[in-house]
């Protein structure tokens, strides 16, 4: 944490207000692309974010400077997303159509993901970020956080508030999880390995060993 964010926090808790809104203006555009590739659409990433700094404000005493500003703030995003995902998914349970069947939820492609510097755009980035969406939400944040944004792994589990050695393991079974995604649609699409070695070979350690290195 550098000295502004020392300064503004200190000065939020004295009663100056004004100073959070510095603390917004330096990280509400990277936490809302962080949250945007974990929330379901452009609508609900707003949502969280907003909802991440009104938490974050309320509870600043409570941030003790032992990890980055923005990594606690991630964190309280990260449990506000989950939490608008339990609530959505409590909702569409009871949101069916007539034959009985759960309604869809749309796939956002509006924003899409680029992994790696290999991901040609197109037809597989789309096909990449559908798959990536279909990532239960615990896989999806880890992957996200390390192959995408590039966290450390005491950051991801600081987020995540699980140990490091479970941060290893998901994201290993996300990365695995996110390839079959990617293999069983190149298949169908008729291109067994276009798809699967561009788009999930260009996600870092995708395979069938963990990788258990920085």
């Amino acid at each position: 944490m550098n000295n502004d964010e020392r300064l503004w926090i200190a000065e939020c808790l004295k009663g100056r207000t004004e100073s959070f809104g510095q603390l917004v203006l330096r990280y509400q555009d990277r936490l809302y692309h962080a949250t945007l590739r974990i929330a379901d659409t452009p609508e609900d990433a707003y949502d969280v974010v907003q909802d991440a700094f009104l938490n974050a404000y309320q509870s600043l005493a409570s941030f003790k400077g032992d990890s980055e500003f923005f990594t606690w703030l991630y964190r309280i995003a990260f449990n506000a997303a989950i939490s608008q995902k339990r609530k959505k998914k409590a909702t569409a349970s009871l949101d069916t159509g007539r034959n009985g069947k759960p309604v869809a939820e749309p796939i956002d492609e509006s924003h899409g993901v680029r992994p790696g510097d290999t991901l040609e755009q197109g037809e597989d980035e789309a096909k990449l970020h559908e798959a990536i969406r279909r990532l239960s939400t615990e896989h999806r944040a880890v992957l996200v956080m390390k192959d995408l944004d590039g966290l450390k792994y005491e950051d991801i589990a600081e987020v995540m508030g699980v140990p490091i050695g479970t941060v290893r393991s998901r994201l290993h079974r996300a990365r695995l999880e996110l390839r079959s995604l990617l293999e069983a649609g190149a298949e169908t699409a008729g291109k067994p390995n276009q798809l699967t070695g561009d788009a999930a070979g260009s996600v870092q350690g995708v395979g069938t060993t963990q990788s258990h290195a920085e």
